[in-house]
């Protein structure tokens, strides 16, 4: 496949060498310092973008991309709540559309475990806080898969308001995030830890081979599914 990415830091230069590996190709890389070659004749010249860039572009990179009939999958956190909008536009172009809080097999597999978990904690008499650390250099906060997290736990748990989420920012860290149970008798934890980038890069490599051909709205529920 041609693919053009769209936020080249750090995640993105991790999803370019996947992609490679797989045997795709690399049309074009936009960083802050590139972003007028984010215009509709390169997008002419790919099958899909990858968008990974601040919260600040993302609505305004995804949306050109739609407008422009071009399929693309975004991992980009800190602006979902316009994704109503993008979801929209999506099914007015009857376009392509992916995204994830977070690509990693191993995330989406602790999604569905956190799930069954609040499931079974129905009516017990725990107390619950979710606990994310990044990296310094992550701009939101709380993370967009702690976000999730706890809005899944409230619909499991059929419960409102807010979930205690204590972020932190340490070095380097890739990402950890642990929902933790704990009563005056004992607690229950479910924690995970990526190592590297690579798991999410694999993650959206695989997406990006998921989507190919495709309209509609999906998730990465939908690619482990498949």
């Amino acid at each position: 496949m041609k693919i053009g990415i769209i936020g080249y830091g750090k995640m993105g230069r991790e999803i370019e060498q996947v992609a490679l590996e797989h045997g795709h190709v690399i049309i074009f890389k936009i960083n802050s310092k590139n972003t007028h070659e984010l215009n509709t004749k390169n997008l002419s010249a790919i099958d899909i973008a990858i968008e990974f860039s601040t919260p600040k572009s993302a609505f305004e990179n995804i949306s050109f991309c739609l407008m422009n009939n071009t399929p693309i999958i975004s991992g980009t956190t800190g602006w979902i709540k316009k994704i109503d909008q993008i979801h929209t536009l999506c099914k007015e172009k009857k376009g392509a559309f992916l995204y994830a809080e977070n690509f990693s097999i191993g995330m989406n597999i602790f999604f569905q475990l956190n799930k069954y978990l609040a499931e079974l904690m129905i009516l017990k008499n725990y107390d619950l806080q979710i606990t994310e650390t990044h990296h310094e250099s992550k701009k939101d906060t709380p993370s967009g898969t702690a976000i999730k997290i706890e809005s899944d736990i409230k619909k499991s748990l059929k419960k409102d308001g807010e979930i205690p989420i204590k972020s932190n920012r340490i070095g380097n860290i890739k990402g950890e995030h642990e929902v933790e149970y704990f009563a005056e008798s004992d607690s229950i934890h479910i924690k995970h830890t990526a190592h590297n980038r690579k798991g999410f890069a694999k993650g959206v490599i695989l997406a990006t081979e998921f989507l190919e051909n495709k309209t509609g709205i999906f998730s990465m529920r939908d690619v482990i599914k498949n």
